[in-house]
């Protein structure tokens, strides 16, 4: 889960951010801050400032603010971008980390005002998260499709806000639609140790299901819309999964005025927010003797290129309906075959004018949102657009260091900071050397050390005979495959229409047949080293975990998926063991 991008009272937030409803943003921070305490962090109010060389546990968080031209509001049927991949914090610092890397947040695009009070997107993306049970330094990808306010949230196959199936939210949200690659609850692997390799990726609607009028009985509609994911990585390309239209309009069954208002029904909003959510980067402060305040953040790092530059963000476009969906439609209705390649005549590429902000900064938990330090940023870094279409960051080689080692080249930031007054008054922290850090607060010697955690439980799906899961249940399996976050994950075979999240979308049995129809088409047509996504101008392709690329047995290469059924540690983690 992410929470929504900055609210309309943080600076530097754009014209996109303003309108996310801050009720929505106070929800979802509440929502966060009971995880930290479920999880045994503390939040507190600033309470007594501790002694002289007392090293005391803080955070970082904010977000990082990344502008871009506007395109035309006619390119409403979804987007694409490519994101590097990295490994934020040198050493994984255990679940309460929680941070996003370049993301967005795609909502409805209204003909009018957007309804009051209704939060409803598809954000998630590359990152780690409190409820990761198998995280490594290397970040997992989620899709992140929030229904109504939060009420719940879909972030794969099998994976959602709850775990518990009596109660199932978000869980039956996303159907596998890829016969190539596991999804495990955990999250999408990538390669252990990518480094600043892009990840491409960006949901599209497919006409796989019809608009319908009636929704579980009630007199209200579901649309057409399959948001779907598609990927470009150096060893998958392609289609993976999609949202169910019923996932978003269940709202609307007990809501009827808000019937027609989701993505279901909606085109997408063509201009989105884009930026660095962080919520939680360990860090410690301290005084010295004198009482002057003294910080210092777990080594934190962007990816480094030839030119010692970080180019994080790349190509990021918005699309109508003729770059995919009408090819699509015409051939489910008797014409040509469509390739699946995304037509370039349906894109509009968003430009980066560079700039950005930053809200980074450095307090105790708990600390009011109004007297939180920032941290100073700009003093050794500059957001840049390093192309029209690329944007990233070029460093104060002052302050900044390189980090040469595996996995790959990095930038690690500024590791120190004192408190200081700006000349306009107000605290901010500024960058030093260590060697300008008292040796009596005690931070030069601190080590960022993982906190004890007790054993990942398994993620596991219900075993009843008459559940959905065996009812029609699959037709090959148990197979299992180790992953390289250490987990092992189990898996079986179903029939497409078969599959829960499809038993679980207001389907009948004929319109369930209907939409295996069409997918065989798919399966036979849409490979997975396709074209897609427009191409990257430069740089190389993160790769998938190899371990989540599958191949259909013998007789299941058409109409049939892949579906996770146990996510399980084998042994201590990937992280536990370095």
């Amino acid at each position: 889960m992410r929470c929504p991008p900055t609210p309309p009272d943080l600076p530097h937030a754009d014209r996109a951010n303003r309108r996310v409803p801050a009720a929505a943003w106070r929800r979802c921070l509440a929502a966060a801050l009971a995880a930290t305490v479920a999880l045994g962090g503390a939040v507190t109010g600033r309470g007594a400032d501790p002694p002289a060389g007392a090293v005391e546990d803080i955070e970082m968080a904010g977000y990082l603010l990344v502008p871009h031209e506007k395109v035309p509001d006619r390119f409403n049927a979804g987007f694409s971008m490519y994101v590097a991949a990295w490994p934020l914090l040198a050493r994984y610092p255990g679940n309460r980390f929680q941070t996003g890397l370049f993301g967005t947040w795609m909502f409805a695009q209204y003909d009018g005002p957007k309804p009051p009070d209704l939060y409803s997107d598809i954000e998630g993306g590359l990152g780690w998260w409190r409820d990761t049970r198998f995280a490594t330094e290397t970040p997992k990808f989620i899709m992140g499709g929030v229904a109504r306010n939060f009420s719940e949230w879909a972030n794969g196959p099998g994976a959602g806000k709850s775990r518990d199936w009596d109660r199932p939210l978000g869980v039956y949200g996303v159907a596998q639609l890829s016969p190539w690659v596991l999804w495990p609850p955990d999250g999408l692997n990538l390669r252990q140790g990518t480094c600043g390799q892009w990840v491409g990726y960006g949901y599209l609607p497919l006409p796989l299901t019809p608009a319908k009028a009636v929704t579980a009985g009630a007199p209200v509609p579901t649309g057409g819309n399959c948001w779907t994911l598609f990927l470009n990585t150096g060893n998958f390309k392609g289609p993976v999964a999609f949202f169910t239209p019923f996932y978003w309009s269940r709202a609307s069954v007990t809501e009827p005025s808000l019937a027609g208002m989701f993505l279901d029904s909606r085109p997408s909003h063509p201009n989105r927010a884009l930026q660095m959510e962080t919520q939680y980067v360990p860090a410690v402060r301290a005084a010295d003797a004198a009482g002057a305040w003294y910080a210092r953040i777990a080594p934190t790092s962007f990816p480094r290129d030839a030119d010692g530059l970080s180019p994080v963000v790349h190509r990021v476009t918005a699309y109508d309906r003729t770059a995919l969906w009408d090819a699509v439609e015409r051939w489910f209705a008797g014409g040509p075959a469509a390739s699946g390649r995304i037509a370039p005549e349906g894109a509009a590429l968003h430009t980066f004018t560079g700039g950005g902000g930053s809200t980074w900064r450095i307090s105790p938990p708990g600390t009011p949102r109004d007297d939180k330090v920032p941290l100073e940023w700009g003093s050794f870094a500059t957001a840049e657009a390093l192309d029209p279409h690329t944007y990233g960051y070029r460093w104060n080689r002052d302050l900044v260091s390189d980090t040469l080692d595996a996995p790959g080249p990095r930038v690690t930031l500024p590791e120190y900071y004192r408190l200081v007054e700006r000349p306009d008054g107000k605290p901010r922290w500024q960058p030093v050397p260590a060697a300008a850090v008292p040796a009596e607060t005690g931070l030069v010697t601190h080590r960022f050390v993982r906190p004890p955690a007790t054993p990942p439980e398994p993620y596991v799906t219900p075993d009843d005979p008459g559940s959905c899961w065996r009812q029609p249940g699959p037709v090959a399996g148990p197979f299992t495959v180790r992953l390289g976050d250490g987990s092992v994950v189990t898996y079986h075979w179903y029939r497409f229409a078969d599959q829960p999240a499809l038993l679980n979308a207001d389907l009948t049995a004929e319109e369930r047949e209907a939409l295996q129809a069409r997918v065989e088409r798919l399966h036979r047509h849409w490979r997975r080293d396709g074209e897609y996504l427009l191409a990257p101008g430069h740089g190389t392709l993160a790769d998938l975990d190899p371990a989540v690329l599958v191949e259909p047995p013998p007789g299941l290469e058409v109409g049939y998926v892949p579906i996770v059924t146990r996510q399980a540690a084998d042994g201590p983690s990937a992280a536990e063991r370095r």
